[in-house]
């Protein structure tokens, strides 16, 4: 379900983290949180504004930072977690941006129910690290790069 929030099409890469839904869907939440942010008042410039708009951007930021931590399952699942918590502190500012009268109840449980999308689908990250581990066939455009790199760097 897209909302009509974000005026434009987004291109994302299909390698890395960016072809993973998970980080493709709260990429796009962020977007559309910016735009729908630019409608708050003034007075919420340095405060609910900008709380949104960093929690709801940590998100895909993490599941970047987390993906590139896939070699190390205890890490890879600590950053998932942090993403999590991020996803839940976006929903806590939408309510206070719905509860304050800045967005429909439309909006508000558009995003409550996306990212609760995001956090079942980081929470199967969580429980299913090994599917993202090297070899496997999320991680094997990753895995490969990274090797081909390793291989030129020791041949110089």
């Amino acid at each position: 379900m897209y909302s009509n929030i974000l005026k434009r099409e987004l291109h994302f890469d299909d390698s890395g983290h960016e072809r993973l839904n998970v980080y493709r869907l709260a990429y796009r939440l962020a977007m559309e949180i910016f735009e729908m942010s630019k409608k708050f008042p003034k007075e919420e410039m340095y405060s609910l504004t900008d709380q949104v708009r960093r929690s709801s951007r940590s998100v895909s930021a993490n599941i970047g930072e987390g993906y590139r931590k896939q070699l190390y399952p205890k890490s890879f699942i600590s950053k998932m977690i942090e993403v999590d918590g991020e996803a839940t502190e976006t929903t806590v500012h939408i309510r206070f941006a719905h509860d304050c009268g800045y967005i429909s109840k439309e909006d508000y449980n558009y995003f409550k129910t996306e990212y609760l999308l995001v956090g079942k689908m980081i929470n199967g990250m969580i429980q299913h690290p090994e599917k993202f581990t090297p070899g496997n066939s999320a991680t094997a455009t990753a895995t490969t790069t990274a090797n081909n790199s390793q291989e030129i760097k020791s041949k110089t």
